[in-house]
């Protein structure tokens, strides 16, 4: 008995040792490298996330969820393709903290902030009907060169969050982007839609048991990007419907 005693007394105290030098360990770590809020840039306590409470307590959600009639993200595909349901999670303008988190995202080799709004997503489409069927998650793929640059797709990890929370299978296998277009940032929406022509494709072994997809990208403005990869999509699984979801929709 006396030696299972001294066993536990031992396991506890390694234990709290064990916290108190994590502990400590965050703190000196928080001294040497202060963590300051992407929004704000006020100091706080260590976070993955990089966003103090206050900031993320103001982010600015669509709240499309709570919606009945037809959202902004919605009109903008009338009478362009045919949509199960579209989504975006919360509402960009320039100099916004949306932007912020956007830049965050794609220029400051940021991924797990993509990842944490991916789940937030995901929690957030469970609650609507129209989106409980979705069976395939497709990030809209940068092209190999970007992504190398970048370390990874902004769009794929937003889908690695969605699936997290949701359950939803990743499938980045089915579409393809296949040539390099330069920024679309300062481009018409006329513009925007002739570059984006032929720069994708279905690629691989693909599954014509999928009945539902969604469609994920970071951002929407003109919608061209996603438009074209909804017609691809359309092509090959005719039969399927397809969603979109986004981080941002622009205003």
């Amino acid at each position: 008995m006396l030696i299972v005693e001294q066993s536990q007394i031992h396991t506890t105290m390694s234990l709290n040792f064990s916290s108190n030098f994590n502990k400590w360990t965050r703190d000196l770590l928080h001294v040497i490298y202060p963590q300051n809020c992407l929004i704000c840039k006020h100091e706080f306590n260590q976070s993955k996330l990089a966003i103090c409470p206050i900031c993320a307590s103001e982010l600015a959600y669509t709240h499309f969820e709570d919606y009945m009639e037809a959202t902004n993200l919605d009109k903008l595909f009338w009478g362009r393709v045919n949509l199960e349901g579209t989504y975006a999670l919360l509402r960009f303008k320039q100099q916004s903290s949306t932007q912020q988190i956007l830049h965050e995202l794609k220029y400051k080799d940021n991924p797990e902030i993509g990842k944490h709004f991916g789940k937030e997503i995901g929690t957030k489409l469970k609650s609507i009907a129209k989106f409980s069927d979705v069976d395939a998650l497709i990030p809209v793929p940068l092209h190999p060169k970007k992504e190398f640059i970048r370390g990874y797709n902004q769009a794929e990890v937003i889908c690695k969050g969605i699936a997290e929370s949701s359950g939803t299978r990743l499938r980045k296998d089915l579409l393809k982007r296949i040539s390099f277009t330069e920024s679309q940032t300062r481009k018409g929406k006329s513009s925007r839609w002739e570059n984006m022509q032929n720069r994708f494709k279905i690629q691989g072994t693909t599954n014509t048991e999928l009945k539902h997809l969604l469609i994920v990208d970071d951002v929407v403005t003109t919608g061209s990007t996603l438009e074209t990869c909804v017609r691809i999509l359309q092509e090959e699984f005719p039969k399927a419907k397809i969603s979109i979801a986004v981080l941002a929709v622009a205003e």
